[in-house]
C-alpha cells in the first residue's frame, strides 16, 4: 500500500500500476469467468467502459484480450490486448494503461491490415492483426458460430 496524492491508501498492482481506491471489485478472477458488462478501469482509476466481449479460446486456455464499450452510446468499441490487462476481478478489470493511453486503443475492424498502434512494440503485428480480426468477427456476429 502507498499513499496517493490526496493522502488516500492505494494498492500497487502486479503490473506496478498504482490503483486508486475504486468501488469494491471483488476477489481476483480470471478471463474464464469474465462477463459482459463488467467495468473496465485505467491504471489511474478512471472508468473507461464495460466489457463487451472476451476474446479467448477456453479449450486451450488462451486469452487474447477484451473488447470494451467505451461510451454510454453504442459504437465506441475498443480492443484491449491481453498484455494490456493488468488485473481481472469479479466486478472489474484494471488495465495497465493510463486513461490517456487508453484513448488510443484500436477499434476492432474487419480489415485491421492498415492501422497505427502505439504502445504494443513487443506484440507481433501479424498476431495483433489476427486478434483484431477475431474481435471484429465476434462484434459483427460472424464469429459466434464456431461449431
Amino acid at each position: 500500500m502507498v499513499l496517493g496524492s490526496g493522502g488516500e491508501l492505494c494498492e500497487v498492482a502486479a503490473s506496478r500500476a498504482i490503483v486508486p481506491p475504486m468501488d469494491d471489485l471483488g476477489a481476483p478472477s480470471s478471463f474464464l469467468a469474465l462477463e459482459p458488462g463488467v467495468a473496465v478501469f485505467s491504471r489511474d482509476g478512471e472508468k473507461l467502459g464495460e466489457v463487451q466481449h472476451v476474446l479467448a479460446d477456453a479449450d486451450v486456455d488462451v486469452f487474447d484480450g477484451i473488447v470494451i464499450d467505451a461510451s454510454a452510446l453504442p459504437g465506441a468499441l475498443r480492443f484491449v490486448d491481453a498484455l494490456q490487462v493488468a488485473e481481472i476481478y469479479e466486478r472489474g478489470v484494471i488495465l495497465g494503461l493510463s486513461s490517456a493511453d487508453a484513448e488510443r486503443l484500436p477499434e476492432p475492424s474487419g480489415n485491421p491490415g492498415v492501422m497505427e498502434v502505439d504502445g504494443l512494440e513487443d506484440v507481433d503485428r501479424g498476431e495483433l492483426q489476427e486478434k483484431l480480426r477475431r474481435a471484429w468477427d465476434i462484434v459483427s456476429g460472424r464469429g459466434l458460430d464456431k461449431s
